[in-house]
């Protein structure tokens, strides 16, 4: 088999190489996928973008060495040699080189349809979204494993379904490679994310709001920072619709999205944890009332109708899949399933102080978390240190267990940074609207009345728990006696700097 003499050069056998070397990579690396079912994130990387890369160089740099060939080949002829070259099938150097290019192409043709598809479902796979980029996203990629949408693919929520939408999320990571790149991401990633598509084009894909309005009955089972860690439950009855379930959205929690009104406000910061005003307009009558809050009205721009942002899911249920707990939080769960026992004295007292300590590693966190409790039991407990080593030994385990799900030093990533707007515990959440001060022209005011989106059906310790009958409520009965100190003051100003 002989080829044209212009395609024997060094830039077009080094091409030529390059492409075989990497062609046969690739097949050998897709078999292993596809035959043993073995593949990550960096296999996956190499596979589908980095190898076609070099095949596609590999490629290009054929016809270049024989470009280049060529010319060189030309000045050393006489003039009347043509400049292009002429086919001619009967040149047995040439039936060659239009086999091999046929053969190639249609191979390559093959493999590259084969490549395209199986490198956007890598490019739209969890490993891709969450692993190839290391610690950066770490903080994301271990809470959403944690979360009640560890079975759904990121791309459902942050693409959706359709290219429009596609495009604009590939050309956004472009900048986001970037940022990896060149070491400019923020710590922590900033939130929320302001081109991320609307919710009711995603999550109501499962969720159909009008189907999700009974109301919910919950408890939750507390533990004080006492000697004794003592229980404290509370049961609650979360009226995220109408006590009949008939009426749909015309009451409840869940009547914010009633598809008759359209809300909307006006974010005083990035964050939208703070806000300036609330409209509200009957879609069904046309009427539209405006909410000020006295407080911030001088921070509301004359010009702010383009500022306006339509209330939807993520307005409340802002962290789906990516929830950082407090350490009261992922303690109190942790109590709760046997993993520390609430026979250790004072364990969350302890543990609270010591889970608030800022390290600079999670390495540094995992040895002073193990240090610091060894110790407290050692000089405060030596009885308990001496008999109970296997207990302080599981605390310290669910300890670590609970600050790696949910703290991450090098990202600066937890509660404070990424705060949960559902109820008003740990953050500002409902009470951004929720706070006696949002006022209208006719005098209405949006109240931040405990019953209106709950009632408390039990409450107290379990030996001793209180309860509701029938349709009536309790009176909120704080664990700690503080008067009438929390109905002047929100939950989160004290639980926040608390935990």
């Amino acid at each position: 088999m002989k080829l044209p003499r212009s395609f024997y050069s060094w830039t077009t056998v080094a091409g030529a190489a390059l492409a075989f070397i990497s062609f046969l990579t690739i097949v050998f690396l897709m078999s292993v996928s596809l035959i043993f079912d073995h593949g990550d994130s960096y296999s996956g990387l190499i596979t589908y973008i980095i190898l076609p890369v070099f095949l596609v160089i590999g490629l290009l740099m054929i016809p270049l060495g024989a470009i280049q060939k060529l010319r060189k080949n030309r000045g050393k002829m006489d003039e009347t040699v043509p400049k292009l070259p002429i086919v001619n099938l009967n040149d047995p150097a040439q039936r060659t080189a239009l086999f091999i290019f046929i053969l190639g192409s249609t191979v390559f043709l093959l493999l590259s349809s084969v490549g395209s598809y199986e490198a956007f479902h890598y490019t739209e796979s969890n490993e891709f979204c969450g692993t190839l980029c290391h610690s950066v996203m770490e903080p994301e990629y271990v809470t959403y494993h944690g979360s009640a949408h560890a079975r759904v693919n990121c791309v459902e929520c942050h693409v959706g379904s359709g290219a429009d939408w596609y495009v604009r999320s590939k050309l956004s990571g472009l900048y986001q490679v970037y940022s990896v790149l060149t070491n400019s991401f923020p710590t922590p990633i900033e939130t929320p994310v302001h081109s991320l598509r609307p919710a009711r084009e995603t999550c109501e894909k499962c969720h159909w709001p009008e189907k999700f309005y009974d109301r919910k009955y919950i408890t939750n089972r507390h533990y004080l920072a006492n000697e004794e860690n003592s229980e404290w439950d509370i049961s609650l009855l979360m009226k995220t619709g109408p006590r009949i379930s008939a009426q749909g959205l015309h009451e409840g929690i869940h009547w914010h999205i009633n598809p008759e009104v359209k809300m909307e406000y006006l974010p005083l910061s990035r964050k939208r944890d703070s806000i300036g005003l609330v409209i509200y307009t009957n879609l069904k009558t046309g009427k539209v009332t405006t909410y000020r809050d006295g407080d911030v009205d001088s921070q509301v721009p004359e010009n702010y109708t383009d500022q306006l942002r339509e209330m939807d899911c993520l307005d409340c249920h802002n962290r789906p899949s990516h929830n950082y707990k407090s350490p009261s939080t992922f303690f109190d769960m942790a109590m709760r399933t046997g993993k520390i026992s609430n026979t250790l004295p004072n364990i969350k007292l302890t543990s609270m102080g010591i889970l608030q300590t800022e390290y600079s590693t999670k390495d540094s966190a995992m040895a002073g978390i193990k240090q610091k409790v060894l110790e407290y039991y050692e000089e405060n407990y030596p009885e308990v240190f001496s008999t109970d080593g296997e207990k302080i030994n599981q605390a310290i385990a669910a300890l670590q267990e609970g600050y790696s799900n949910n703290i991450f030093p090098f990202m600066k990533a937890q509660w404070t940074q990424y705060p949960n707007y559902i109820g008003h515990i740990e953050s500002n959440g409902c009470f951004r609207c929720h706070n006696n001060s949002f006022t209208s022209e006719e005098g209405r005011v949006i109240t931040n009345d405990c019953d209106l989106c709950h009632d408390i059906k039990a409450q107290g310790p379990p030996n001793n728990l209180m309860y509701a009958t029938g349709d009536s409520s309790l009176v909120f009965n704080h664990p700690e006696d503080i008067g009438d100190e929390w109905m002047v003051t929100k939950c989160f100003e004290c639980h926040e700097a608390l935990y």
